[in-house]
């Protein structure tokens, strides 16, 4: 499946290029580098970009640094808050590195 959702809260930082990558656990770590994917809102199934995947790197909760941070547009502690409280019991991850394909939808 070429689709992947974010929370409607994130669309903007992603249509402006301020976010670049994504964080996800297992589940959603089958992503393939070069693979373009539909981008869709979380809560409404709203599809409103496209991206490039570029890379999908493990990482352990540990090891977020400042640099996924700032790819994340927020602060260390705010990317640590958001990634427990979507995923409160995970500690393994995997960072979804990508760029926006701008092409209208």
């Amino acid at each position: 499946m070429n689709k992947i959702t974010f929370f409607s809260r994130f669309e903007s930082d992603i249509l402006n290029g301020k976010k670049t990558i994504t964080i996800r656990d297992k589940s959603e770590s089958y992503f393939k580098p070069t693979q373009i994917l539909d981008v869709f809102t979380n809560e409404t199934d709203r599809l409103f970009a496209k991206i490039q995947v570029i890379s999908v790197t493990p990482i352990s909760f540990d090891q977020l640094s400042e640099q996924h941070a700032q790819q994340e547009n927020m602060t260390l502690e705010q990317l640590k808050g958001v990634i427990k409280e979507i995923y409160p019991t995970e500690n393994q991850f995997f960072v979804i590195e990508f760029k926006l394909i701008n092409e209208p939808i």
